[in-house]
């Protein structure tokens, strides 16, 4: 996979964990379809388009910059700012991560990739902090046609 060859403990990435890394972070791997089915009509004044982030570039949860905003709400802020920053990534618990991303976003990305949820959590969670590192070289978070380039390379 080129720039994620050493991201993942191991070297190696799975053609499921890429989907679901590719289902998180970059909408080309969704059928158009969004999972998180939101529970009240989008507002108005909202400036983001809700429920339609998987027909876009930005994956089930908005794009690398949505999943780190859902690990901040889910008090993984910590966390999330060492894998973007330059010092050392800190781990996430599966379960935690599970809780951060939600079980919808989890029940479709494991119906996707043909992985059970505690594995796919498994994963991810190994995955996830070297992915993010790599995607965010200089501390900076980039743009969402940077990211999906970076999954077609």
């Amino acid at each position: 996979m080129g720039l994620f060859d050493n991201a993942v403990p191991g070297g190696n990435i799975t053609k499921p964990l890429m989907i679901a890394l590719g289902a998180l972070l970059v909408g080309k791997m969704l059928s158009g379809r969004n999972a998180e089915q939101p529970d009240v009509p989008a507002q108005p004044q909202t400036p983001a388009p809700t429920g339609t982030t998987a027909s876009g570039d930005g994956g089930l949860l908005g794009g690398l910059g949505g999943l780190l905003d859902k690990l901040k709400d889910a008090g993984h802020g910590n966390v999330a700012d060492s894998w973007v920053g330059t010092g050392q990534n800190q781990p996430i618990n599966a379960n935690d991560l599970g809780k951060a991303i939600g079980p919808q976003v989890i029940r479709e990305i494991a119906q996707r990739t043909g992985l059970d949820e505690q594995e796919l959590l498994k994963q991810l969670s190994t995955a996830l902090p070297g992915i993010v590192d790599k995607l965010t070289p200089n501390g900076q978070v980039p743009q969402q046609h940077q990211v999906a380039s970076a999954f077609n390379s």
